[in-house]
């Protein structure tokens, strides 16, 4: 039963996402985009645009979805953190371009600041985690000593 086909890739795609997901800098990556995410949803009472409402439950619904996303909670498969790290590509992008697309008139040079900044930083851990997910590292037993 061990090595039937479906077994031995099941067990494959668990150790690439495990490897993917467990080095140091895949860590750093998940935790750094995680306080992104959080700052994000909390951005508008801590740099002072609150009063914007739309624009603030914008960047509150974002900050809460991006964190979600790159906590690497749901993503314990690798083709779903692959996928996972575009959505929050996505995300960054759009909180980019939020304070111009938002209607209302919500463009403030804080309000532009502030979301450009995260939203560019939010995109860079994004492809950050996207580039972890997608290397390819040997498998215990292809792995040499020295």
């Amino acid at each position: 039963m061990e090595t039937h086909p479906d077994i031995v890739a099941m067990r494959n795609r668990h150790e690439m996402a495990e490897r993917a997901t467990s080095t140091p800098r895949a860590q750093a990556i998940e935790s750094m985009a995680f306080l992104t995410g959080v700052y994000l949803a909390a951005s508008p009472w801590i740099a002072g645009f609150s009063n914007l409402s739309a624009l603030a439950i914008n960047n509150l619904v974002v900050g809460i979805a991006y964190a979600l996303l790159m906590s690497g909670g749901f993503g314990r498969a690798y083709e779903r953190t692959h996928s996972m790290a575009w959505a929050a590509c996505a995300l960054g992008a759009w909180t980019i371009i939020s304070p111009w697309a938002v209607s209302g008139d919500v463009s403030t040079t804080r309000t532009i600041w502030n979301n450009v900044i995260v939203g560019a930083i939010g995109l860079l851990m994004a492809l950050a985690a996207s580039a972890v997910a997608s290397e390819k590292r040997p498998s215990r037993g292809e792995r040499t000593s020295v």
